[in-house]
């Protein structure tokens, strides 16, 4: 990483705060129950899981002691046949402030576990261990492209920082193409836009390996 160039959780913290700005913008209550993009999920659901998915990046990475290779046994629970097993709910009575400040809060959770754990650290995850480094692009992943589903079905807008977009490319999706605009090409890497002579994939995933520094 350069001087100059944010950290891993600066990007996260920023790419939140950005979510949680445009998800206000959002045309009342009732348009939480639109169909989240591509995903069988409304968007209240997937603002749930996107929340669930920082939190239980942050508790992995709190696990120190063995053994390491299992997720940390917080109960999960789906509210309806087909929708996401979460350990992270919203009080549906605090409305779509409480959702929003559940998803701020989850995030910063990750955040402030990213930033305070120890390099050798390494959370749990079934694509390979993730250090901070590696956790914190996880979340950037979930926050950027979950917040695309919902801004779909909201009927809003989502444009993530391309700088950001490359960052994670770079950490987590190592082969993909680099000819191309990064927040499109991050879109591709996780099935939900064709670049041209490449089609849509079916089946992604990213790496957590650690980065090779050059010598």
């Amino acid at each position: 990483m350069s001087e100059h160039e944010p950290s891993p959780a600066d990007d996260l913290e920023r790419t939140v705060r950005l979510a949680v700005e445009t998800l206000r913008d959002a045309p009342g209550t009732d348009a939480w129950e639109s169909k989240a993009g591509s995903l069988d999920w409304t968007c209240w659901e997937t603002a749930e899981h996107l929340s669930d998915d920082l939190f239980a990046y942050a508790v992995q990475l709190g696990l120190t002691t063995p053994p390491l290779d299992v997720s940390v046994p917080f109960a999960l629970e789906s509210r309806r046949p087909g929708g996401p097993r979460n350990s992270v709910h919203a009080d549906r009575e605090a409305g779509v402030t409480g959702l929003l400040q559940v998803l701020q809060t989850s995030g910063a959770l990750l955040v402030a576990m990213v930033r305070t754990a120890p390099p050798g650290a390494r959370a749990h995850h079934v694509f390979g261990a993730a250090d901070p480094a590696a956790s914190a692009a996880m979340g950037l992943v979930e926050t950027l492209v979950h917040t695309y589903d919902m801004a779909q079905g909201l009927g809003l807008t989502w444009a993530p920082p391309a700088d950001t977009c490359a960052r994670v490319l770079a950490r987590l999706f190592p082969g993909a193409p680099r000819d191309a605009d990064p927040w499109t090409t991050l879109l591709w890497a996780t099935g939900r836009a064709e670049l041209p002579g490449r089609p849509r994939l079916t089946r992604w995933r990213w790496h957590n390996e650690p980065v090779s520094q050059p010598s």
